[in-house]
Order: C-alpha cells, then structure tokens, then sequence
C-alpha cells in the first residue's frame, strides 16, 4: 500500500486541480512559486494574490450573464464588493479594475469612499450601497456623500427611525432601501435576525413614510441577507421568496422600486473536495425571480449581490514553518507551527472555520495524522481537522529541510477580525506581509507590504 502524502491526496481527490499543482516536488498556488518565497521572506508569510480577485469578480459577472440570456431576464446584473471582507487599499483597488460597486458596513467606510474618489477609482455614479445599522456619524456621512453629488448613494434603512435622519440632513432628492429581516436558522438561540425590518411592516411602512414624497426620496431596492450564505435548501429558497412575492406586491404601488439585493454569500475552496455548482444556484435565483414577477405582471428588478469572501478570500495564503514536533500522549503527535492561530486565522477558534491545508514540500514523504499547534500559552491555539475529514495529516518529519504548510483561502476577514498589527495574544507578532501584482507593464511581481511587527511598534501601542 502506498502511503506518501501525495498518495493521499491522489486516493482521495482529483489533482493537480485549478490554482494547485506540483513541480519539482513543491506546491504550486494559482502557479506561484511558494518555495522561492518562501526562500526569499522567510515565514511565517501572508502572501496576497491579487489577480485572482479579477478573476472571481468576472466569473460571477460571466455567470450570471449566462443565466440571464438563458431566461430571457430583463433587469441587470451589479456586482458590488462587500468592503468589511477586507479594507485594504490593494484589494478594494484591485476589485475597481473590474467595473464593479461597493457596499459599506459602517461610518469610517465613508472615508474610504471619499479617498477613493479623490484618487479617481471610482466616480459620483458607482453605487455606494451603505448596511448596517447606523449612528449619527455613518448617517451624517452618508448624507454628506449624496449632498456633493453622489448619485448613487443608497443607504439600506435598518429600521424605521433611520428614515428620519436622512430627512433632516439630505438636501437633494436621494434613493433608498430597505433591509427585509430574516427568520434564522434553527440552530440559532432567537428566531429573526436582528438586522433589517421585519416584512410584515414594510408595507404598511412604505404607505405611511415614503409613499408620496417621491419628490425627496424614492424606494429603489429591497435588500436580503442570510448568514448561512447562499445553499441549495429548503431555508434559503424559502427566505429568497418571501423577499421577491414582497417585491412583486410593492412594485404594484412603488413604481420606482426596481432593484433586489441579494447580499452576499457565495462559498469559497476551502477543501480539495470542494464541490459548489454557482451556474446552478445563479439560474435557480433568476428563474425564481422571472416566475415570481411574470406570475403578477410586474416588471423584474435588476439584481445586485455584495460578495466579500468570494471576491477576496482565495487570493491569500499563510505560511508557516513546522518547528517541532512533540508526543504528548500514546495517540496524539503535535506538530508546532511558528506563529499562532489565535493571532493570525482567528476564524479556526472563534467560529471553528476550516481552510484549505497543504503542505508545500514533503510530498513523497509518509504522512501521519497530527495536532496543529501555536505559539502562545492558550489551550485553543491549535488545528485539529480539516473540512472533509475530522482529522489532520501532514508528511512526516524526514531530512534536513523544515516541513512548510500552507492554509490558503484566508484572504477575507482574518485580518479584520485580528486587527492588523496592534497588539496580540502573548505579544506573537503579526508576520510578513508579501504582495503578488502586476507591474505598469503586466508582468507579475512581488514585494513587501509589512515587515513582521516589531517588539517596538507594540510596546509603543502598550505606553511603554
């Protein structure tokens, strides 16, 4: 029986595959040359691949474009960049190239709209779709935006109150939307999502607050979010129609109401075994809308989706260098990484996320099933199973070159949930930041975007 690691992966998986492939013995990713970066920074690494944000972004557009010529759909389709995923100039840039949107979260993504601007990325047309729920400082600046000429700024109304500050501060006529409250999951500990208004009181809503001051404001779309994300059950399909019969009953009194959002959601790779069908699930929500509006003789809406991880989450990886391996007990082998989990993917402790592990190097190595452990002095600083198995196997310790392991996909909402640099658990230091772009002349380069924090840079933060 063969039992090399890369026999596990050739017994269990189709490989090579899209952005993974070997050469020479070493892991490709998206054909990169990790092992010369690895020799060139060093790890631990936080590698950036920014072309394939472009490529996510235009094989959703290309997607859905399919699904709309298949169905004779009449509405457009708008692409907008869920910023909370990752705020970093470099990644919301980069996604601009593509002709897309963006969607803010809270008051200081204004700021960000603004820079933006003012380096011509976007322009007073690009929608600015604006979530969450707001204080006076989001709503102010919100205002701000549509004040000086943005015309498509839509704040999403959280709850009714919202309205009014927008009332008293907007000068000129400006669109909205309104966030439908969803029934959540059952494994939740409440029923309804506290985001958005619930669709029982959108209605009477509308009547009584926006019907008739079309003059200063209009209805434009209807927004829905789920937490889960986008799946083929029984929960999704269900929540998805509840919001497109609510449409189809506003339109008849809300001729101006012409758009729905449908969030975000999209999964991404984080196992060789990953198995989505988008064109599948993109002409089921076209052909749910067409029916729904073709069954009451109202128009169908242009659609707008907000995806974060999709767009940015496969263009990163971390790498890390096994240091040691310790047996603690009769069944169990560690093998200890040179960074944290709790520091650098907090999403493996706080919400128990998988991504997608391999090792670099190694492959024609036996394998054996370990433990990933980090650095600090916490209990869950570790790495125990990956998203199709419960268990971890990695190539065995064998010669005089280190084991390298790389978790790919991380590129959403790690270092928004970490906070990057700063201060860390145990004082572990965020680690080198590598960026993979193209050049003024399109050839692929890399540099460094962040040195590994400094002892200073901390003790500076800590009043010391």
């Amino acid at each position: 029986m063969n039992n090399t690691y890369s026999d596990l992966v050739q017994q269990t998986f189709t490989f090579p595959q899209e952005d993974f492939r070997l050469q020479d013995g070493y892991l490709r990713y998206n054909d990169l040359d990790v092992k010369a970066l690895i020799d060139k920074y060093g790890t631990p690494l936080k590698i950036s691949y920014l072309p394939k944000i472009g490529m996510q972004i235009n094989k959703a557009k290309k997607m859905f474009e399919l699904a709309m010529k298949k169905h004779k759909y009449e509405g457009q389709y708008n692409y907008c960049y869920c910023t909370k995923s990752s705020h970093f100039s470099f990644v919301v840039e980069e996604a601009l190239k593509h002709n897309i949107h963006l969607e803010t979260s809270y008051a200081y993504d204004i700021e960000i709209i603004k820079k933006l601007y003012a380096r011509r990325k976007i322009n007073k047309e690009t929608f600015i779709i604006c979530n969450g729920y707001k204080q006076k400082a989001y709503t102010s600046r919100i205002a701000n935006l549509i004040n000086t000429g943005f015309k498509n700024v839509i704040p999403v109304l959280d709850n009714i109150e919202e309205l009014n500050a927008y009332v008293k501060s907007v000068k000129q006529h400006f669109k909205l939307g309104i966030r439908v409250a969803t029934e959540e999951e059952p494994s939740f500990p409440f029923y309804t999502s506290r985001l958005g208004i619930r669709a029982k009181d959108i209605l009477e809503f509308y009547v009584d607050k926006i019907e008739g001051n079309e003059h200063r404001y209009h209805l434009k779309m209807l927004h829905l979010f789920l937490n889960k994300g986008i799946k083929d059950d029984i929960y999704y399909w269900s929540e998805l129609n509840k919001v497109i019969n609510l449409y189809c009953q506003l339109k008849k009194i809300c001729p101006e109401l012409d758009s729905i959002n449908i969030g975000g959601g999209f999964p991404i790779k984080h196992s060789l075994g990953f198995d989505y069908d988008y064109q599948f699930m993109i002409n089921e929500i076209i052909r749910n809308i067409k029916v729904a509006c073709k069954k009451s003789k109202v128009p169908m809406p242009h659609i707008f989706t907000e995806f974060g991880s999709f767009t940015v989450g496969e263009s990163m990886a971390h790498v890390y260098s096994i240091m040691a391996e310790k047996r603690q007990n009769d069944r169990e082998t560690w093998y200890m990484i040179d960074s944290s989990f709790i520091t650098t993917l907090p999403d493996t402790w706080g919400i128990g996320e998988k991504f997608l592990l391999l090792p670099i190097n190694k492959w024609d190595t036996e394998y054996q099933r370990v433990v990933l452990g980090g650095i600090t002095c916490d209990s869950h600083d570790y790495y125990d199973s990956e998203e199709h198995i419960n268990e971890v196997f990695l190539p065995k310790l064998d010669g005089d070159e280190p084991l390298y392991v790389g978790f790919f996909h991380t590129g959403a909402y790690q270092d928004q949930i970490s906070g990057y640099g700063g201060i860390k658990h145990c004082l572990i230091p965020s680690p080198k930041h590598v960026i993979i772009g193209h050049d003024k002349n399109g050839k692929l380069v890399d540099w460094l975007y962040a040195k590994e924090q400094s002892a200073q840079s901390m003790l500076k933060i800590l009043g010391y």
